[in-house]
């Protein structure tokens, strides 16, 4: 177990970074091994970006939307972990949580994209990305910009009808542990079909089902997760975020 769990405020920035699987344990996981503010990193088919909390605001635009939109960055807030557990009769006392000292935004790459080229909006005021050591001046604007190359982007693929009439949920996670798979299938049933551990922290199971369109999700340790293998993102009628898939 971690020393600090995050409260991550996901709901607010779902809607701004597309395919990359916010809710998953991974993503998770790794914002919490942060140290702290560094330089832009690619993460999955996404870029990590981060800056100082001690900034009040900070924002980013990027070139190849002409700057026309500033995506706001969010706070990490972390809390340690629940000491002993109290006394019998007496309630655990209610966490407290505190500034990680870091800022963050995570862009999801668009197809086709080979390098994302971008300012930052500091405190209200445009500037480079001070962590990022790759600037250069456009002579059109005179404005220093920033940007990262980009690799070619393994973007995952829909789980795939095989064989026909079925659907295979694949979930990676550490070995050992219990995932399950629910949705429109069976009344979104945490417990009924359970994922077996094909090989050590790969979590697989093929599902017959009609053919039709079905909406579903992961379920480890507790949280709901959306297949980070699957691009089909949709909301249910909860308004939470679920993977989509199609048997035909």
């Amino acid at each position: 177990m971690k020393k600090h769990m995050g409260l991550l405020f996901l709901m607010a920035i779902i809607g701004t970074i597309g395919a990359l699987d916010t809710e998953s344990y991974q993503f998770i996981d790794h914002l919490l091994t942060l140290n702290g503010p560094g330089r832009p990193e690619i993460y999955e088919d996404g870029v990590l970006f981060t800056a100082p909390s001690s900034h009040r605001r900070v924002g980013i635009a990027f070139s190849h939307e002409g700057f026309s939109r500033v995506y706001w960055f969010q706070k990490l807030l972390v809390t340690d972990e629940p000491g002993e557990a109290p006394p019998p009769g007496r309630k655990q006392p209610p966490a407290t949580y505190r500034d990680s000292g870091i800022l963050f935004y995570v862009f999801t790459v668009p197809e086709g994209l080979t390098e994302v080229e971008y300012r930052l909006v500091i405190d209200g005021l445009w500037t480079y990305d001070p962590l990022n050591p790759l600037n250069r001046l456009d002579p059109a604007s005179g404005q220093i910009r920033s940007f990262i190359p980009l690799p070619p982007i393994n973007r995952p693929f829909p789980p795939v009808d095989t064989p026909p009439g079925c659907l295979t949920f694949t979930y990676t996670a550490p070995p050992g542990e219990t995932v399950t798979v629910g949705g429109s299938f069976n009344g979104w049933d945490p417990f009924m079909y359970e994922l077996p551990e094909k090989s050590p922290g790969v979590y697989s199971l093929v599902l017959p089902l009609p053919p039709g369109v079905y909406q579903y999700v992961f379920f480890h340790r507790g949280q709901r997760a959306a297949d980070p293998r699957n691009t089909n993102r949709v909301y249910t009628r909860e308004g939470r975020i679920a993977s989509e898939a199609v048997v035909r």
